[in-house]
C-alpha cells in the first residue's frame, strides 16, 4: 500500500489556494483528461489529483505518457513512476513561458543534476526523467489550467519504441518514493505558478538558463530548422542562432532535439 502525504501537502497548499483539495486514486485513463472534464462541467477548484495508474496517460504533441505499471510489479511496491495534475483558475498577464516555469520549479525542487530541455521535458543527463503537459479550459469568464507532470521514480523495463532513453529520479535520490517526491515538488510548484501569474517568465530566465540542457549545442528541428542553441528569450522562446540569424522557435511550432555528438573515430 502507498502512504500519500496528502495532508502535509494539503496544510503548506490550502493557505494559498482557498478551498484547495488533494485526491488520491489507484487509477484513471489520465489525470489531465479527467481535470479537463471536471473544468468544462463547471467545477473549477483547485485541486491536486494524483493518479497510482493511467491507463491513458497523454504527453505533448498527442504523444502517450505510460506510468509503467503499478506498484504490485515493483519490488517493494514502490510506484514506478509519480503522475500528478494541478488545476486551478489563472489569470496570468501573458502565458508565454509557463511550461518553462513549471520544469524550473520542478528541477530546483528535486536535484541540482537535472536539467530542462526546452519546452518541457526534464533530463538526467541526456536522458528523459519528467515530462510536463498543460492544457486549459475556458469556462465563462474563467481560464481554468491543468498541469500534469510525471516524473520517472524508478527504472523502467518497458522502453519500446523510446526515441529518448529514460532516465529515473532513483539515480539522484536512492530513497525517494512517489510520495517523498510528490511533497517535495508541490507546494513549490503552487508558488511558482502564482509567482508566473503576477510577473511573468522574464525573471526566470537566469534561473533556465542555468539548467538548460541545449544552450550552445546542435539543434535539428521539426520544421527543418538546424543551428546552435542560445537559449530562450523573457517570453520563453527558443533561441537559435542559425546560418539566416538568430530565430526565435515558440512551443507550438517545433520540437527540437539535441545533435548526438559525434563518436570518436580510430586510426
Amino acid at each position: 500500500m502507498v502512504r500519500w502525504k496528502a495532508e502535509a501537502i494539503w496544510e503548506a497548499v490550502s493557505p494559498l489556494l482557498p478551498t484547495f483539495s488533494v485526491e488520491i486514486l489507484p487509477e484513471i485513463d489520465s489525470t489531465n483528461t479527467e481535470l479537463m472534464r471536471r473544468a468544462r462541467a463547471g467545477q473549477l477548484e483547485p485541486v491536486l489529483l494524483v493518479a497510482e495508474r493511467q491507463s491513458a496517460g497523454r504527453g505533448r504533441l498527442g504523444r502517450t505518457w505510460s506510468s509503467g505499471g503499478d506498484a504490485t510489479q515493483t519490488d517493494g511496491g514502490s510506484l514506478p513512476s509519480l503522475t500528478f495534475s494541478l488545476g486551478l483558475p489563472l489569470v496570468p498577464q501573458d502565458w508565454s513561458g509557463l511550461s518553462l516555469a513549471v520544469g524550473l520549479s520542478v528541477v530546483e525542487s528535486l536535484h541540482p543534476a537535472l536539467q530542462l530541455k526546452w519546452p518541457n521535458d526534464v533530463w538526467l543527463q541526456d536522458r528523459k526523467l519528467a515530462g510536463i503537459l498543460i492544457e486549459t479550459a475556458n469556462v465563462g469568464d474563467v481560464r481554468y489550467a491543468v498541469i500534469g507532470v510525471g516524473i520517472n521514480i524508478l527504472p523502467r523495463g518497458d522502453v519500446p519504441r523510446l526515441s529518448t532513453l529514460p532516465a529515473a529520479l532513483c539515480e539522484v535520490l536512492p530513497n525517494v518514493d512517489a510520495p517523498t517526491a510528490l511533497a517535495l515538488v508541490t507546494a513549490p510548484l503552487v508558488n511558482a505558478i502564482r509567482r508566473f501569474a503576477s510577473e511573468g517568465f522574464g525573471p526566470l530566465r537566469t534561473a533556465f538558463h542555468a539548467r538548460d540542457l541545449l544552450y550552445g549545442r546542435e539543434l535539428v528541428c521539426s520544421d527543418g530548422v538546424t543551428g546552435i542553441a542560445r537559449g530562450v528569450d523573457a517570453i520563453g522562446a527558443l533561441l537559435v542562432h542559425t546560418d539566416h540569424g538568430l530565430k526565435k522557435i515558440t512551443s507550438s511550432e517545433v520540437s527540437v532535439r539535441p545533435v548526438p555528438a559525434p563518436t570518436a573515430s580510430t586510426p
